[in-house]
């Protein structure tokens, strides 16, 4: 009887290690993404076809910075049928717990707001994207992709 005993004893110590080493685990999975998954300074690149300022092919480059806490600018170049564009940009982004997201920017010098849906990749050191702008005419369609401009540590990284 005593040997049962100690065998309880063993089995209850090894399902709380069991519990207690899983909790961690299971809360870190439960977090996700937030805001702070986008803190820094991005490449981006767009390309697709443009409505507006002008009909027709466009692409565009541009460095994205996040505030972590929901707020951007950023500086761009965009060329529409070959007219170049300067662009200023700021805006607010919202990232959801499952690393998807959304921008709304204002765009200058044109004077109009963009939608964008993300998804964040690459462990929080890049995004793809697609403009997005329902009930609103037509910007255009594009897509595209951002990348961290300086890995995490790097002295020129925010």
């Amino acid at each position: 009887m005593k040997f049962n005993k100690i065998v309880d004893t063993f089995k209850i110590a090894a399902v709380a290690a069991l519990a207690l080493g899983m909790a961690p685990t299971a809360q870190a999975q439960a977090t996700g993404c937030n805001n702070t998954m986008l803190r820094g300074t991005f490449v981006y690149t767009l390309a697709g076809v443009s409505a507006k300022p002008a009909d027709g092919p466009a692409a565009e480059l541009g460095i994205q910075t996040f505030d972590g806490r929901g707020g951007t600018t950023a500086t761009a170049t965009l060329s529409v049928n070959g007219t170049i564009y300067k662009l200023t940009i700021t805006g607010t982004y919202k990232v959801n717990d499952d690393c998807t997201g959304t921008f709304t920017l204002q765009v200058s010098p044109f004077g109009f707001t963009n939608n964008i849906f993300f998804v964040i990749d690459n462990g929080g050191n890049g995004f793809q994207f697609m403009e997005v702008n329902p009930n609103q005419s037509s910007i255009g369609a594009f897509t595209g992709v951002g990348r961290r401009q300086f890995p995490a540590g790097d002295v020129r990284s925010n």
